[in-house]
């Protein structure tokens, strides 16, 4: 007697129609999933936390092949348990293309990157939050084995204070909020964590931003500022020397733009390098 489920034979029966033969002789570099929202946690110096990643996952499909398998993207998501740091990124790559009978794919998300910092003079702590994103990309070559290279991209707030202003005004000086954001290609073997790039653009700026600041900080914060004023040119050579300087970065894009306070408009400098 067969007890199988009749609804399941059905199922199982059904025709593969992705996986047919398709005769327009045109391979497609990039196929799969954008825009998919999924749970994640996330390793860092300072402890895992959860938040949510905004996901991109796709492969190179043949030309022979009329289509990919799309939920397979979304059963490896499923299986993701452990925290994620560059090394299971990398991970995640590894596991998709045999999963996908894929030679080359992509895989990037972005999330928000929670650091908890403490003020610099009342020691009172408040979270920072930075846009994040990591990205791998791997092809099969010849011998069979596969050449990955992994991104890391992250946009840092800080303080500028502007040199021109404080040379030529009798007191005070214009400052701005700005946005350094560094595009960085790492070794796949590194242990460089979103905090170490975090520290290089805020080490640089003229002062570092806080989520919580008592008055005793704010004065430490404005006077930290006004000696180191720096003009959007000095920030982005500055971020560019620490990078190029950082052997675990094999190259990198970085831009810094300043949301002028005494225009209403932006001043952005733009730096990228191969080592």
């Amino acid at each position: 007697m067969n007890d199988m489920n009749p609804a399941f034979l059905k199922a199982s029966a059904m025709p593969d129609v992705q996986s047919t033969l398709d005769v327009r002789a045109l391979p497609i570099e990039q196929v799969g999933i954008r825009g998919v929202r999924h749970p994640l946690t996330i390793r860092s110096k300072t402890g895992n936390f959860p938040t949510v990643g905004q996901f991109e996952m796709d492969v190179a499909l043949p030309a022979h092949v009329k289509g990919t398998h799309m939920s397979r993207f979304m059963a490896l998501l499923q299986k993701q348990e452990e925290a994620v740091d560059s090394t299971s990124v990398v991970k995640m790559l590894r596991h998709m293309l045999p999963l996908l009978d894929a030679k080359e794919g992509h895989v990037q998300f972005t999330y928000t990157h929670f650091v908890k910092k403490a003020a610099p003079v009342s020691g009172v702590e408040s979270l920072m939050d930075y846009e994040v994103t990591w990205m791998a990309t791997a092809k099969q070559n010849a011998t069979g084995t596969l050449d990955v290279e992994l991104g890391l991209r992250a946009q840092v707030p800080v303080m500028s204070l502007c040199p021109c202003s404080k040379e030529i005004s009798e007191f005070g000086a214009h400052n701005q909020r700005s946005h350094v954001t560094m595009d960085v290609v790492l070794d796949t073997q590194t242990k460089m964590t979103v905090e170490d790039l975090v520290d290089i653009a805020e080490s640089e700026a003229s002062s570092e931003l806080w989520g919580l600041l008592k008055r005793p900080d704010e004065k430490w914060v404005t006077e930290r500022s006004y000696s180191n004023p720096k003009f959007v040119e000095d920030l982005v050579r500055d971020v560019a020397g620490r990078l190029k300087a950082d052997e675990r970065i094999h190259s990198f894009v970085v831009e810094a733009e300043n949301f002028e306070s005494i225009h209403n408009h932006s001043a952005f400098a733009r730096i990228s390098q191969q080592k």
